[in-house]
């Protein structure tokens, strides 16, 4: 107990007229992780496509033998945008002076240059992997890049699921995505949609990298709720037993998955992946990539006539969601620094390990 009450005074606010030392939104994520850029439909092949992490410009080239390569999207001689310019073959130029850069940020060529003069300097490349239908870059160091695990999406793949994928940009912290997924107890504000549902949670642990919550749902869902759920039900349960459903929530630093399964039964109805990327040098502003494997119903093609409203289910609870989490950012900014009060020992908990694992965004001092 002791243990637990310092750790709410050291993360939480301390008085009600002065934000707390402890600021989880001058965290950034760490960058030596297997991070989606993209879905894999954006990048086209020929088409250089932009994209960032952490207020760092990268380039996404998909060459003619759809070979995949990221770079830093500057030109070595002007700093001008490779993604304005022109995908040859395995390499790409920049769009001004036609120097060519190969898969490694190499100069390749440099067409007016004497052959008796050396190549310049080329640009920063990231390791780059096409997986689960997106474009995954390892921003951090490079030297890291092949013993850091790269991420298992469970049930992705498996022909009992239909998968929902998910891209949208949301101007808050990435803290605030992770702190919202995780507590549950803000099912207040999907009551329009949601119904008069009570989120109990039923057990909560965590280790070095990780933490993880299991909910009970009670009351009277909406029944646009209980569709998503019941249609992935089999012989195993059926919609009565909604109530019983538990919901695991982990955050295993830097992804966070939920999964929700019947009584009794480790197949779950449905399985979320979800990861915020960092957009700006501030990270402000977060790009979320997720993918939501829902079970297919017992009636062969039932689940393609439910999609649309399933879609539309989720797409409404996360339009409350990002308006919450855009909202704190906006409080946080007009405040300059965190004021929050946060009582819940869950959260507390995530908080602290998204502290200890992320890096600082405040200027080293010398």
């Amino acid at each position: 107990m002791l243990q637990r009450n310092q750790k709410i005074n050291h993360l939480q606010t301390n008085s009600c007229d002065r934000p707390s030392p402890f600021d989880l939104r001058k965290i950034g994520l760490n960058p030596n992780f297997w991070y989606p850029v993209a879905q894999s439909k954006e990048l086209k092949k020929e088409k250089p496509h932009p994209v960032s992490f952490g207020g760092e410009p990268i380039v996404l080239v998909r060459t003619k033998s759809h070979q995949i390569f990221a770079l830093e999207d500057r030109c070595a001689h002007r700093q001008i945008p490779l993604s304005m310019g022109v995908v040859c073959g395995e390499k790409i130029a920049c769009t001004y002076h036609g120097w060519q850069y190969d898969r490694t940020g190499k100069i390749a060529k440099v067409s007016y240059l004497p052959k008796s003069c050396s190549l310049p300097k080329g640009v920063k490349s990231y390791p780059c992997k096409e997986a689960y239908n997106h474009i995954f870059i390892f921003p951090g160091k490079v030297e890291l890049a092949e013993t850091v695990p790269f991420p298992e999406i469970k049930n992705w793949s498996n022909n009992e699921y239909k998968t929902m994928y998910f891209s949208r940009r949301v101007n808050c912290h990435y803290s605030f995505m992770k702190e919202n997924l995780m507590d549950m107890n803000h099912q207040f504000l999907h009551r329009r949609f949601m119904g008069k549902v009570k989120p109990t949670i039923i057990e909560n642990s965590q280790g070095e990298n990780w933490v993880e919550a299991k909910y009970k749902f009670s009351g009277e869902p909406h029944p646009s709720a209980n569709l998503v759920l019941a249609a992935g039900r089999k012989e195993e349960s059926s919609s009565a037993d909604l109530d019983f459903d538990i919901m695991t929530i982990r955050t295993e630093y830097p992804y966070q998955t939920l999964k929700v399964c019947p009584p009794n039964s480790e197949n779950p109805l449905l399985n979320l992946w979800v990861v915020y990327i960092p957009v700006d040098k501030e990270q402000k502003i977060n790009h979320s990539f997720g993918m939501l494997m829902i079970r297919k119903p017992k009636i062969p093609g039932l689940i393609n006539l439910l999609w649309p409203l399933m879609r539309y289910f989720t797409q409404v609870i996360f339009s409350e969601d990002k308006l919450a989490m855009e909202t704190e950012q906006k409080a946080y900014d007009i405040q300059g620094g965190d004021w929050n009060q946060e009582v819940f020992p869950l959260i507390l908990d995530v908080r602290e390990l998204l502290y200890k694992k992320g890096v600082s965004l405040l200027p080293k001092i010398k």
